[in-house]
């Protein structure tokens, strides 16, 4: 008996754990702008929002954060619906703030996060704000709200701030 406790203590020990929040790593938005550009984007984006004319998305080809490419992150944002129905949302641009996208200029690519979730995903509110754990790739995706820098895949979202999130 202690032999079959001993082995099993012993591949408890060498199993990984499987669970978002124990492989993914929890980004925030400036995460995903390259350190060497950073300071340069945000001084290129500190302008005065037009709302009464149409404004190009600034930087639409901002640099991307190649090293994420196939990465397990989550990150907290805002859900703009692209695809679903009045239940779920199968395909949405996940974005740092209320209202982008919508509002004119959309942010940069590397701020915009196309995610793609065939079984859908309940949105409660646009105003509420979630974090989404999955793959992220940068692959750039062009959409008529935005030029969209990264996309997402077999992901899991959560309300903000629930216990099981990251």
């Amino acid at each position: 008996m202690l032999k079959i406790l001993r082995k099993f203590l012993v591949l408890l020990l060498f199993t990984p754990a499987i669970s978002w929040a124990d492989s993914s790593q929890l980004l925030e938005w400036v995460d995903l702008i390259p350190q060497e550009v950073r300071a340069a984007q945000q001084a290129a984006i500190d302008i005065e929002i037009n709302h009464n004319s149409v404004t190009a998305q600034p930087l639409a080809d901002a640099k991307l954060r190649d090293d994420l490419n196939n990465q397990q992150i989550a990150i907290s944002g805002f859900v703009i619906p692209l695809e679903g129905d009045s239940e779920v949302v199968t395909e949405f641009l996940l974005v740092p703030y209320f209202g982008a996208c919508i509002h004119v200029p959309p942010p940069p690519q590397n701020q915009i996060i196309y995610v793609k979730d065939t079984k859908g995903v309940s949105i409660t509110q646009l105003w509420d704000v979630v974090t989404v754990s999955g793959t992220i790739t940068t692959n750039s995706v062009s959409h008529d709200l935005a030029q969209v820098g990264y996309s997402m895949q077999d992901i899991q979202v959560e309300p903000y701030g629930d216990p099981d999130t990251i």
